[in-house]
């Protein structure tokens, strides 16, 4: 929990308070979404996605929090019917619920994909605890650095919570190739390559969000873009993932009903 700098103006603390209102809304949506579909996959895929319902409920709670910890930070009226004028209240933002949602919810992201893919028995088991320790590890790492503004303490975490990182996303991009390839259905391969490669490609986008205060951002610009960028990043991360996830999921289902695929 870091102290918010002085001197917001209306159009940065509105883009952040509405950037946190996209993630409850997208989030929200995306459980209530997930859950009406479970009747319509087979047994076989129903954990995957109540996974998927899980992890966007997670983050629907912690936007909740983040949206009233950002709107207690402030106080906004308009000073004599002109421009509305923005004050800290003193009330701390806690952003630390962000890293309480990521530390729950990105270890079942990917073992939410693992299972759609319904791979050996073996190989689920061994790729879901190698990933999610990994992933929980990159989270814990990122922390210390988050809550520091010693710029040399920033990225020595940043470098340490990369490490795991790397290793996640090699093992999205490379190491899961070949499971996507024996997927039953062309259709259910390009469907898997698109999780993977989406999950990759919106991971990226944390390191870059994480490095906006050290790379001479500062004050409330600096604040604004972090707490927007993250936003957009988890509804890609969890929400869109989670709608090809879903995709995937009826896909096979499909495929299985059709008798092409004999149920394991």
């Amino acid at each position: 929990m870091a102290p918010l700098p002085d001197g917001f103006s209306y159009a940065e603390w509105n883009a952040t308070y509405n950037g946190l209102s996209f993630g409850i809304a997208a989030m929200g949506s995306a459980t209530i979404f997930f859950w009406l579909q479970l009747p319509n996959v087979t047994k076989s895929y129903r954990t995957a996605l109540t996974i998927t319902g899980i992890v966007t409920l997670i983050a629907t709670y912690h936007y909740i929090r983040i949206f009233n910890s950002w709107s207690e930070a402030f106080t906004v009226a308009s000073k004599d019917g002109g421009e509305y004028e923005v004050k800290l209240t003193g009330a701390p933002f806690n952003d630390g619920y962000r890293y309480v949602d990521w530390l729950l919810t990105v270890p079942l992201l990917l073992i939410e994909l693992i299972l759609v893919m319904k791979l050996p028995q073996a190989e689920t088991v061994s790729l879901s605890w190698k990933l999610g320790l990994a992933s929980a590890l990159m989270v814990a790492l990122g922390y210390p650095g988050e809550i520091q503004e010693d710029l040399s303490v920033r990225w020595f975490w940043w470098c340490l919570s990369m490490i795991p990182f790397c290793y996640v996303v090699f093992t999205l991009a490379v190491g899961l190739a070949e499971a996507t390839s024996k997927q039953p259905s062309p259709a259910a391969a390009s469907l898997a390559s698109a999780a993977r490669y989406l999950t990759v490609f919106s991971w990226l986008t944390y390191p870059f969000v994480y490095m906006v205060k050290s790379v001479g951002l500062a004050g409330p610009a600096a604040t604004m873009y972090e707490q927007v960028g993250y936003s957009i990043a988890d509804v890609m991360a969890k929400a869109v993932f989670g709608v090809l996830i879903w995709a995937l999921a009826a896909e096979k289902s499909a495929v299985e009903e059709s008798g092409k695929l004999l149920p394991n």
